[in-house]
């Protein structure tokens, strides 16, 4: 996926305003988190227990689009908005953290659980890391 990533920006003929490195980490980690929390969103509403996942299958789909949203947002470089771009890192990071939380602590239980959660803490720091270059 990352070469993917990395030959779109490298052909695109706008210039890219953002650190490239930081930039492709935070679009393939929103991507990943993407699949991964639709996946456990699945995976939960497999399990027997499913009443009790309610609040993990619902952060699960919040976070699904918020990183969708995001990953596609920054794919785009024409025209770029500096605001809008903080505002959906910011987005992103927030529904990253509380997704993460809230898998993690289904996680001893359900590995479909750790593996989100991992993918949320990933994809939460990449945000992170790019907000602060954005500035």
């Amino acid at each position: 996926m990352t070469k993917t990533v990395t030959g779109m920006l490298d052909s695109h003929p706008a210039p890219t305003v953002l650190d490239r490195d930081a930039l492709v980490e935070c679009i393939t980690a929103c991507i990943e988190c993407a699949q991964a929390c639709t996946a456990c969103a699945d995976a939960c509403l497999s399990e027997e227990m499913v009443a009790e996942l309610r609040r993990c299958i619902r952060t699960d789909l919040d976070c699904a689009d918020v990183c969708g949203a995001t990953g596609r947002v920054l794919s785009r470089r024409t025209s770029h908005d500096a605001a809008l771009v903080r505002s959906v890192l910011r987005a992103c990071a927030q529904a990253c953290r509380t997704c993460g939380d809230e898998c993690e602590s289904h996680a001893e239980m359900h590995e479909h659980c750790r593996v989100c959660a991992e993918a949320c803490r990933r994809c939460e720091q990449a945000c992170n890391r790019l907000l602060e270059l954005v500035g």
